[in-house]
């Protein structure tokens, strides 16, 4: 009996062929593959704090390795109402409004297939964060895309309002933001939160750089929680990790804050899709989130030195730069350097000078609209950043 003939394409699902593998981690891959510095993907290459490791160290000897309860550990749900309390001012409920993932990749997710149905619209900044098209598929919505504009990434009233409509589930809100560094205001925030309670829309936070801002003289520098805004707390999940704050990014840690109706959506969801993040890691993070005020004052202080040292580095290179308020990364203009595409200056970037960045157009529906931009990341060591700035100086030299 002959084998029937496979039809191409007949066994991958329409909802996968309509977004690619990411493209900052294959950036990772490149760099690995061409010796290059890796200013790509975002995260530390330095140590995560040795109390912080040492309390998952002995977490493990102490046995605690088996499944935690599937939305998290009460000690570490209890760690983070006592946190958002004392940060964000909300009083939160452990028992009712809070589910542990694995990182806030699975948390977005797990809050979206949990409350987003098919035909729903979900409206999305963009440049944005690469991972929000996808989840918007995959939970059979709609994206819809609103600019955010250089050089300030401010976006259009009209042209937000104008995206709302009947249709419309949620929007998506990365605050500090990944790729440009913005930091919505509270005017910002405050349109926004209008505009969900009129069309009856959630709000998806994304707020894993709450504590990684650059404060300056007249300008509002400061984290907002959509949480915070009258009206919004009923109608937003807040979206948190370990990763960024406590320089832990491969421990998988993060969690969803939302109101008991939406949170056990949540739960289910999120039991189904990973069971549970890891034990040790969440006893750790109970210790981690009880760090006091000066914890989060040299985060601060740390990343503005690594930012004030990259920028120059960037600026005498060639790029044309747009200084973030908050997270570790850069956003940058490259037409001073003739390339057709971002894509072609990556691998040029990579190839010939040794430093891995992100091209742009990976952070757009629309790949032309950042084909002449590319993003860097700071969340390295000082000795890290200098073997780039000396790699970078060739650059206009080739």
């Amino acid at each position: 009996m002959s084998t029937p003939s496979v039809s191409k394409g007949r066994h991958v699902s329409h909802k996968a062929s309509l977004f690619t593998e990411s493209v900052i981690r294959e950036m990772t891959r490149e760099a690995l593959k061409h010796g290059a510095v890796n200013l790509s993907q975002g995260f530390p290459d330095f140590a995560a704090p040795d109390d912080i490791k040492r309390h998952a160290m002995e977490a493990i000897e102490r046995d605690i390795n088996q499944y935690a309860i599937t939305w998290g550990s009460k000690d570490f749900r209890d760690a983070i109402a006592r946190k958002t309390n004392w940060y964000l001012g909300l009083d939160i409920d452990p028992e009712t409004e809070i589910t542990v993932t694995c990182g806030s990749t699975e948390g977005m997710i797990a809050a979206m297939m949990a409350t987003v149905d098919p035909g729903d619209e979900v409206i999305v900044f963009e440049p944005y964060y690469e991972n929000y098209a996808p989840d918007a598929i995959l939970s059979d919505a709609r994206p819809r895309y609103v600019p955010l504009r250089a050089p300030d990434w401010s976006f259009d009233r009209d042209e937000l309002r104008a995206t709302f409509n009947e249709k419309t589930k949620a929007i998506i809100v990365c605050n500090p933001n990944n790729p440009t560094g913005k930091v919505f205001t509270r005017a910002e925030m405050e349109f926004i939160a209008s505009l969900c309670r009129e069309f009856d829309a959630l709000c998806f936070t994304d707020e894993i750089y709450e504590h990684i801002l650059y404060p300056r003289e007249g300008a509002e520098i400061q984290h907002i929680s959509m949480a915070q805004i009258d009206g919004m707390r009923e109608r937003t999940v807040v979206v948190n990790s370990m990763s960024k704050t406590y320089s832990v990014t491969g421990w998988r840690v993060g969690y969803c804050i939302a109101p008991p109706e939406i949170t056990g959506a949540v739960r289910k969801v999120h039991d189904f899709l990973t069971v549970g993040a890891a034990a040790p890691l969440q006893a750790a993070g109970a210790y981690a989130l009880s760090l006091p005020a000066e914890y989060y004052e040299r985060l601060q202080t740390d990343y503005r030195a690594r930012r004030d040292l990259l920028l120059p580095v960037l600026e005498e290179a060639g790029f044309g730069t747009f200084v973030p308020d908050g997270a570790y990364y850069i956003m940058t203009d490259i037409s001073k350097f003739g390339f057709a595409n971002d894509v072609e200056f990556t691998r040029h970037l990579i190839r010939e000078i040794g430093v891995a960045c992100v091209p742009g157009s990976s952070f757009y529906s629309n790949p032309a609209d950042g084909a002449q931009q590319v993003r860097f990341c700071f969340c390295k060591k000082d000795e890290t950043l200098n073997l780039a700035a000396e790699r970078l100086s060739k650059l206009l030299s080739k």
